[in-house]
């Protein structure tokens, strides 16, 4: 059972300056308390994310950073040169000490790609397109690709990344036939939804693996992404949350707001209330979170679980609480619970 971190880093109102240094200042702390991972979205033009380039963001965490490891969560694939890509990647692996993974995608918003000038409509092939050539630059040391969208002419392959053959690989599934894929290569895996697809899905990615002879190597990750608050009391987190989340929500859903339509999976409520009773997110005291948590990770059949504790307007100094009061009081005990159910 592992734990990790997800920050969209929407605009908060603060000077960037000011936000950047708040959230570097909360990866030291990650770091410092035991998360395994530090994962981030790319999103373009919207106030959904106020750092659009993972891997500028991820080389800074790497330098403020010891331990944690350091993933994107995705890699938008389509609006990337793969080679291109392919080496920053290589370069995080290294200035990360080998803590670096990735993820990778086409996108969510299809506004967010129209809007620089890729046609969404052409998304998945080209995210197939570069994948298939990233693939390949891991593999050989010169690769030449003649693809509709991109290509490569004997583009020499200086750099390997220090993590053999590759830095682990995380895919985002909605559905439990997603999972085929990503669970017969093995990767990584992070959904969403309530805790009835979460267990359909990592069900189905457990019998894609035997169906594939992997269950006998190392176990790869199947995670929840869920936005945690832990207070001193059940109606402080609550409180908390109701305050934070309206600016968020906002964020999250201007863009598509501006172009008239609605997210077509990833939907979040207005109203913080309604986060919480879908299970999309928990909130209370040490105590009302460990057992909340504990029963949808039993319940979702998960070895992992991805924590969003920092959005929308919540002052820095309550995220650090709620954050230290989760990785003292929640972690070691969730933890112990599944190690005994295991």
């Amino acid at each position: 059972m592992k734990f990790g971190v997800f920050d969209q880093n929407d605009r908060s109102g603060l000077p960037l300056a000011e936000q950047y240094e708040n959230r570097l200042a909360l990866a030291e702390l990650y770091d410092r308390l035991g998360f395994h991972c530090f994962h981030m979205s790319e999103h373009h033009g919207t106030p959904l994310s106020t750092t659009p380039s993972p891997s500028v963001w991820m080389a800074a965490l790497s330098q403020r950073t010891k331990r944690l490891r350091l993933c994107p969560l995705v890699y938008l694939l389509p609006t990337y040169n793969p080679a291109r890509l392919y080496e920053e990647i290589c370069m995080l692996d290294h200035l990360s000490g080998g803590r670096f993974e990735f993820g990778i995608g086409r996108g969510a918003s299809p506004h967010e790609l129209d809007a620089l000038g890729i046609e969404s409509a052409k998304a998945a092939k080209m995210y197939a397109e570069a994948f298939e050539a990233i693939q390949r630059c891991f593999a050989q040391d010169a690769v030449t690709t003649t693809g509709k969208f991109w290509s490569l002419n004997d583009y020499a392959v200086e750099m390997k990344p220090l993590q053999r053959p590759h830095p682990p690989m995380w895919y985002a599934v909605g559905s439990p036939d997603s999972v085929v894929w990503p669970a017969r290569n093995g990767m990584n895996v992070v959904c969403g939804g309530q805790v009835s697809r979460v267990r359909a899905i990592s069900g189905r990615y457990r019998e894609e693996m035997a169906a594939a002879g992997l269950q006998g190597k190392a176990s790869p990750l199947i995670g929840v992404n869920r936005y945690i608050i832990v207070g001193e009391t059940d109606r402080d987190a609550h409180e908390l949350g109701r305050k934070a989340w309206p600016a968020f929500y906002d964020n999250f859903i201007k863009l598509w707001r501006k172009h008239g339509t609605q997210p077509v999976n990833a939907k979040l409520p207005p109203a913080f209330d309604q986060l919480v009773e879908s299970g999309h997110a928990i909130a209370g005291s040490a105590r009302t979170v460990t057992q909340i948590l504990s029963d949808q990770v039993a319940a979702g059949g998960l070895n992992y679980v991805i924590g969003s504790f920092m959005f929308g307007t919540m002052p820095h100094v309550e995220a650090v609480a709620s954050i230290r009061r989760f990785a003292e009081q929640v972690m070691p005990v969730v933890e112990a619970a599944e190690a005994v159910a295991a």
